[in-house]
């Protein structure tokens, strides 16, 4: 079995510690996978859903808001703005902030907020999105 290491930090917590057989990643140009014996990268990534496959029988998944990879003679550190596994989305207060978030696209008049407010929507739907993955 080829295994590698891989780290989730985000600035709260280590959300995951381990070996892994591979992990996928939302990167900015297009979701790419790692496996052992990857060729170094440094990379960021979207809003989107990071799959870790432990082996066969085991994988993890996680909603995620953006982050850096990086991937290094076998080890990966992916350093998230925030990560969440699918049991820990609180799926009511993600509609609200997603509610809310489309309130102020209606309503807000200047670009800057729509871009925010937007942002915020992706994030929430996102979550939404993950939560039910198993």
């Amino acid at each position: 079995m080829k295994e590698f290491d891989l780290e989730i930090v985000t600035p709260a917590r280590v959300c995951y510690t381990g070996k892994v057989e591979s992990v996928t990643v939302p990167g900015s140009l297009g979701e790419f996978q790692v496996l052992v014996n990857h060729a170094p990268i440094l990379s960021t990534f979207e809003i989107g859903g990071i799959k870790v496959v432990e082996n066969k029988e085991s994988s993890l998944y996680f909603a995620t808001s953006g982050g850096t990879v990086d991937v290094i003679q076998n080890k990966v550190l992916i350093l998230a703005n925030a990560a969440e596994k699918p049991e820990e989305i609180d799926v009511a207060r993600a509609e609200k902030s997603a509610e809310r978030a489309r309130n102020r696209i209606r309503e807000s008049g200047k670009e800057i907020d729509i871009m925010r407010a937007e942002a915020s929507l992706a994030r929430a739907l996102n979550r939404i999105k993950i939560s039910t993955w198993r």
